[in-house]
Order: structure tokens, then C-alpha cells, then sequence
């Protein structure tokens, strides 16, 4: 087995353990080695995104881990530094300053939730949340608010982007859907 095959296995295998609640993974149509799959992630603590609930698409590259992960989240988000149409996401340290140091656990436990919790208005992929931020703080709260009532629900994150067939993907186990603290696979 090559270094790089048992590296994504290694990352992926630590998304499906604790303290990552109930795993759940949906791989591509490689099992064995999964280039492609989904991240229930859900808002930290303590932010306008608290509640909410986002399917994450992940793509790892061949080159992973000396090239970074495409991510992108497939349901609506109300964020300075994600694109509202396309879900990708503008964060250096997975667009410019990747390192094979870092894994898929950084991702989701530490670079996405300082995201949420730290937006940068000033590099921006949606000016109108970036603009409303700088602008009127209150008022960009409300609409991220909105936005998680709408769009960031458990039933949302699970119908997000639902147009790849299920033929495609297959599901390693059935898990109780209960809500959990962090992210699910």
C-alpha cells in the first residue's frame, strides 16, 4: 500500500472515531480508498451558526496529503469568506498554506469552526456579507440567523445537493440519526 492510499485511510478512519459522534460516511465510488465523500458539520458554540447543520463535500486530490483538500459546503451559508452559490470556501490555510502536517481533523475541528467564529470581511468570496458585517454587525447576525433557520437544518444538510444519484455513493453503515455536538461523517 502506498504512503499516500494509507494516509487518506488514516484521516478518514480519525473522522469516524470519537469524539467525531456517530460516524457516518458516504464514499465515492472508490471504497476502498475514499477520495470523495461528506461531513455533517455543525456550527460551533457561541455563534450566529450555533445551530445549524452543513453538508460538507470533501475531495481529496491525488496528490493529498502535499496538496490540499477540496471542500465546499452544499447547502446555504450566509458567510463573508464562503460563496453563498458554489459553497467554496476562501481560507488560507487550505487554499495557500496547506501542509501535510495538517489532516482532515484539522479541518473540521479547528479551520472550519474559526472560520464561523472569526470572519474576515476584508478578503471576501460574498461582498454583501462582508459589506453587512463591517457595516451593520446586528443586522449581518440576523441574516446568518435566517439563513441557519432556512437553510442549515438537519433536513437540509441531508437533501443538500441530493441531485448526485445515490448509485453513486454508497453508505459504510446505518447510524441513529440523533442529533450530536461537532460532526458527523
Amino acid at each position: 500500500m502506498s504512503s499516500p492510499r494509507r494516509r487518506i485511510e488514516t484521516d478518514v478512519m480519525k473522522l469516524q472515531v470519537p469524539p467525531v459522534a456517530p460516524p457516518r460516511l458516504r464514499l465515492g465510488s472508490t471504497p476502498d480508498v475514499a477520495r470523495e465523500f461528506y461531513v455533517k458539520f455543525h456550527g460551533p458554540k457561541d455563534t450566529p451558526f450555533s445551530s445549524g447543520v452543513w453538508k460538507i463535500h470533501v475531495e481529496l486530490p491525488d496528490q493529498y496529503p502535499y496538496k490540499s483538500p477540496s471542500i465546499g459546503f452544499m447547502n446555504k451559508i450566509f458567510h463573508p469568506n464562503i460563496d453563498e452559490l458554489s459553497g467554496s470556501v476562501c481560507l488560507d490555510v487550505i487554499n495557500q498554506t496547506w501542509s501535510p502536517m495538517f489532516d482532515m481533523i484539522n479541518i473540521f475541528e479547528v479551520f472550519l469552526p474559526q472560520l464561523l467564529q472569526y470572519p474576515n470581511p476584508t478578503d471576501p468570496l460574498n461582498g454583501e456579507a462582508a459589506a453587512l458585517l463591517m457595516r451593520e454587525p446586528t443586522a449581518y447576525e440576523a441574516k446568518v440567523k435566517d439563513y441557519v433557520s432556512r437553510f442549515a437544518t438537519k433536513e437540509a444538510a441531508d437533501a443538500a445537493a441530493d441531485d448526485s444519484s445515490d448509485d453513486e455513493m454508497s453508505s459504510i453503515d446505518s447510524f441513529s440519526d440523533e442529533e450530536a455536538p461537532g460532526m458527523e461523517l
